[in-house]
């Protein structure tokens, strides 16, 4: 049990970093929008960050899940 406690603690972290990367690039981005800087490399970039922010979600729900049923 204590290793499904580590992975469960493991994958919030990633969740919660992951809002992170996601928001700064948001934030990197509309600031080369407003400075009239290109933004295609940053925006492929967030569209990453948010790719991967959507499977660390369905991974945590997913032991979350696992967790409840006692799995």
């Amino acid at each position: 049990m204590a290793a499904r406690e580590a992975e469960l603690a493991m994958v919030k972290r990633h969740v919660r970093d992951g809002k992170r990367c996601v928001t700064r690039q948001r934030e990197i981005v509309a600031h080369l929008e407003k400075n009239g800087h290109p933004t295609e490399s940053a925006r492929a970039l967030l569209t990453s960050f948010e790719e991967v922010q959507v499977l660390h979600k369905q991974h945590l729900a997913r032991l979350m899940s696992e967790v409840a049923l006692g799995v």
